[in-house]
């Protein structure tokens, strides 16, 4: 099947659906969503943030982090 032929729904951003102005890092159950099984972070193409909000995600998994709200990885 040839790329031009897959036709998808745009995603829209959750976080300017539900009107939240900056992302939080200690907002666990929501980060969570956006950390695979291994840890890692899901990128904008699969998440369908917009781009401001995936950068304030970053950042807010990486504190989350910092601080052990949220593990590295999983074992």
């Amino acid at each position: 099947m040839r790329r031009d032929k897959r036709k998808g729904r745009k995603r829209v951003c959750s976080f300017c659906v539900d009107r939240i102005p900056e992302v939080d890092y200690k907002d666990v159950g929501r980060l969570r969503k956006y950390v695979t099984e291994r840890g890692k972070i899901l990128p904008r193409r699969i998440t369908g943030n917009c781009a401001r909000h995936q950068r304030q995600l970053t950042v807010a998994i990486k504190r989350a982090r910092h601080v052990a709200l949220l593990p590295f990885t999983s074992e």
